[in-house]
């Protein structure tokens, strides 16, 4: 897989694709690698050059012992340019979202196309912080993995799909430790593009789950009614992974928004 040294760390991404073809951005969610878009990277491999990249402080990139939201976006901007990629759309899946959301901000004639799932516009602390608050009393008593295992019926609709997705996508030497995860969530405390969102130019897609307990259906169409060129659709059978709780039905709409 390759890497790249950018702002100071090594970055690693795994690309597929015609490399004449668009380029596509895939940007995955807290705690999450790059493994873990392989059906993605499958589908969109065909018609894009996709760049599946892990974010600094996880999956394969240095994991540094602190580091911010404004330093994710940075990255993406600083492998766009060693990739020579003049022009790209981006594809977020919760923090990747808000990644993409700040790269669209600061290089708004670089965004293509923009496809936000699970997403928000700002946020005093991360969505998962603010979960384990908001349930501590129930939460007492438990191991970290016990307390993940708990939290998942409030962030998911279709628990088993999720369920086979994480271990269809598993790789134990990606994952991070319960430090490492910490860091990871404070990184993206306190953030608000709402601010900045007329200046994105691209055509954007907000895709939200009815049942997402992290960033609820309301939090998407916040963004969608600021991005002046942007559509907001509502998945009723999802919670915060659209992409994998109803899969053929994100994979056609997206595809047709990116063909569009």
């Amino acid at each position: 897989m390759p890497v790249v040294q950018v702002n100071g760390i090594d970055l690693y991404y795994k690309e597929a694709g015609n490399k004449a073809h668009p380029p596509l951005l895939l940007l995955h969610g807290l705690t999450s690698h790059h493994h873990r878009f392989i059906r993605e990277i499958e589908v969109f491999k065909k018609d894009f050059y996709v760049i599946a990249v892990d974010a600094r402080g996880h999956g394969k990139s240095n994991r540094p012992e602190k580091f911010t939201l404004e330093d994710h976006i940075k990255d993406v901007i600083a492998l766009m340019d060693a990739l020579d990629l003049d022009k790209a759309s981006l594809l977020g899946v919760s923090m990747g979202s808000y990644i993409a959301q700040g790269v669209a901000i600061k290089q708004p004639d670089r965004v293509k196309k923009m496809i936000l799932i699970g997403a928000k516009a700002h946020g005093h602390t991360s969505s998962m912080s603010q979960l384990f608050s908001e349930h501590a009393e129930e939460l007492k008593g438990m191991s970290f993995e016990q307390q993940m295992n708990r939290l998942a019926k409030y962030m998911f609709y279709d628990l088993r799909a999720v369920g086979r997705w994480l271990r269809d996508t598993e790789k134990r030497e990606l994952a991070l430790s319960a430090k490492e995860q910490q860091v990871a969530r404070k990184a993206l405390a306190g953030f608000d593009f709402r601010p900045n969102l007329s200046k994105v130019k691209a055509k954007t897609l907000v895709i939200s789950g009815t049942y997402d307990g992290l960033n609820p259906p309301k939090d998407g169409r916040e963004i969608s009614e600021l991005i002046p060129r942007a559509s907001f659709m509502e998945f009723t059978k999802s919670g915060h992974a659209p992409h994998v709780e109803e899969p053929e039905k994100f994979i056609q709409v997206v595809s047709e928004f990116l063909r569009e």
